[in-house]
């Protein structure tokens, strides 16, 4: 647990921050080129295929950000630790900028493919109503006053919008429509060649580095704004300008 500790520490701190940036950098170029150049392009859908290797670790990564958001929405009414609700407000941003740009990467590849920017296929419909659920999680933040009271309302939509993500996977399972059924996380194995599958792995290992670093730099971001809100409410001019109320009851 200790060792644990120390990790968590190391890459949170500057030092770790940067070398997750470069680690994200330099998988995200590789992966570029290899897409790009090393794998051949899909028999049938040409090259438009090589758009897989942005869009499913895109949509992966929004899984994840919104996991995250679950977990650390669990975490924060339990414990009412301001950390947890910064953790999950700072992973939901991150996921629906990647959740827009699955759907904005899905319709350039739905195009071609398909002959639609856009259909009501199952998958595509729930894909938008996550984002609109979490779209709404950073608008129910804005609502309250107290900080209290939106760390706690976001919380349980953060908790309630989660429901969505299960059903986005199991879409394509569990109705008939355009979208194809997963080519990868299947019991039976992969189907896609195995030099895709490493590149693909590449894609998403590099957009997974490429999320924590940008967790860690909007968490950053978050706890500079604290601060400087806490300086803002101790001066006495500010206090009878300042909009905004404080923290008071909140144990970080």
């Amino acid at each position: 647990m200790r060792a644990l500790r120390r990790v968590g520490g190391w890459i949170t701190g500057d030092r770790g921050r940067r070398a997750l940036g470069w680690t994200a950098g330099t998988g995200l170029a590789l992966s570029a080129a290899c897409s790009l150049f090393v794998v051949p392009a899909d028999a049938e859908q040409g090259v438009v295929q090589r758009l897989m290797y942005v869009h499913v670790p895109t949509a992966w990564v929004a899984y994840l950000a919104f996991t995250v958001v679950f977990a650390a929405s669990v975490a924060y009414l339990r414990t009412r630790r301001t950390r947890w609700d910064r953790l999950a407000e700072a992973s939901a941003e991150v996921g629906v900028v990647f959740t827009g740009l699955t759907i904005v990467l899905g319709a350039l590849w739905g195009r071609p493919t398909w002959g639609v920017w856009w259909t009501w296929d199952p998958r595509l419909t729930t894909t938008a109503i996550l984002f609109l659920i979490y779209l709404g999680y950073l608008a129910v933040r804005r609502l309250p006053e107290n900080a209290t009271r939106a760390y706690r309302w976001a919380a349980v939509v953060g908790i309630l919008g989660f429901l969505d993500v299960p059903l986005v996977h199991l879409s394509v399972l569990w109705w008939r429509g355009l979208h194809q059924p997963p080519s990868v996380l299947r019991v039976q194995g992969p189907t896609i060649a195995p030099s895709m599958l490493l590149t693909l792995i590449l894609a998403v290992a590099a957009f997974t580095a490429a999320y924590l670093w940008l967790l860690l730099t909007r968490m950053r971001l978050r706890r500079a704004e604290e601060r400087a809100m806490s300086v803002l409410l101790r001066d006495p001019v500010a206090r009878v300008t300042s909009p905004q109320s404080t923290e008071d009851g909140v144990r970080r």
